[in-house]
């Protein structure tokens, strides 16, 4: 069968490899009808997301088709359609069995340590992993991890009514976030980014107002608060320079939670702003199992539309050649969507 692969930075090649065998206990085999394109895949595409080994196939946000179930699995059934939870955690390490899967130390996540889901056979995963939605779309369920990243990231600000949160970055991260945050009754929420275009796009289809990065943004979230700034800020740019100084937007005794990545060393201040102000800093990595039955059921019941997310569609085979479209800002995307099947 046909897969993609990222054989090096900035290379892409259609390679053969075999369908997945029969099912193992707790396992099943799936196929990928839809994947969704996320910064992770840009930068590891780019060759600049840690964890990263090449050659590699990419591809974590899944809407997939079970194929096939082994012994003991009974959530799934073939013919079901399932969104993918990618972290493949160690059930008995004692993170894990704190119930934080999502950062359990041995966690591989699909399509990033080990090979993914863009080719167009068969592959297997732990059937645990799999959540099933099938009065949802292959499009929906492609999305749900993307959102459940989001989701992560607010429970972790655990932002309460009365408080205002700056989410900083309108990408999918950021929009994810965002999504979540308009559904706390009682929160003020505010985003912030470099590209008038994205905040255009937050302000029409979220109804949230926006905060333009040229040099006197903290003047404009001081007037739009009563000069008391955020009292949860999330980082979603993975960018060194807005992670050391977004603790500026804090309001006393603020929340920041570092959402995005990167590989950089951060400093900021700590006497004059971190310490004074009696800050939080959380770091929100991955997503748990109930985030995605959340997400789920909110979609189901129609308070989260997805459909305003995807901007751009291209085919399995477009993606050697279209790929690399997708790393440019000026293509306006805010999710794009591979059609594998």
């Amino acid at each position: 069968m046909k897969a993609i692969e990222f054989t090096e930075p900035k290379v892409i090649n259609l390679i053969d490899i075999p369908d997945a065998p029969e099912p193992g206990p707790g396992e099943a085999v799936v196929r990928t009808h839809r994947m969704g394109i996320c910064g992770t895949d840009l930068s590891c595409y780019l060759g600049k997301f840690p964890f990263f080994d090449y050659p590699r196939t990419p591809g974590h946000e899944l809407g997939l088709e079970v194929v096939a179930v082994g012994e003991g699995v009974d959530h799934v059934k073939p013919g079901d359609r399932c969104s993918l939870e990618p972290y493949v955690n160690d059930p008995d390490s004692t993170t894990s069995q704190k119930g934080k899967t999502n950062c359990c130390p041995g966690v591989k996540v699909v399509g990033v340590h080990g090979d993914g889901g863009l080719r167009l056979g068969t592959f297997t995963v732990p059937a645990r992993k799999l959540h099933p939605g099938n009065d949802l779309s292959y499009d929906q369920l492609a999305l749900v991890e993307t959102l459940a990243i989001g989701y992560h990231a607010v429970q972790r600000g655990n932002p309460l009514p009365g408080e205002t949160v700056l989410v900083i970055g309108a990408g999918p991260i950021g929009l994810a976030c965002l999504e979540f945050l308009r559904l706390i009754e009682g929160v003020k929420v505010l985003v912030m980014d470099m590209v008038q275009s994205r905040l255009d796009f937050c302000r029409e289809q979220l109804g949230i107002e926006g905060i333009l990065v040229d040099g006197n943004q903290l003047e404009a979230l001081g007037e739009k608060t009563g000069g008391e700034l955020a009292d949860v800020i999330i980082d979603a740019t993975g960018n060194p320079k807005s992670m050391s100084s977004c603790f500026d937007y804090a309001a006393f005794t603020g929340r920041v939670v570092y959402v995005g990545i990167t590989t950089s060393d951060l400093q900021f201040a700590h006497a004059p702003v971190f310490h004074r102000r009696e800050l939080t800093l959380l770091a929100s990595r991955n997503a748990v199992a109930a985030d995605f039955t959340q997400i789920i059921q909110l979609i189901r019941e129609g308070k989260i539309d997805t459909d305003k997310w995807i901007t751009h569609r291209i085919g399995f085979d477009e993606v050697p050649d279209q790929f690399e479209r997708f790393t440019d800002p000026a293509t306006g995307a805010i999710k794009a969507i591979i059609e594998v099947r």
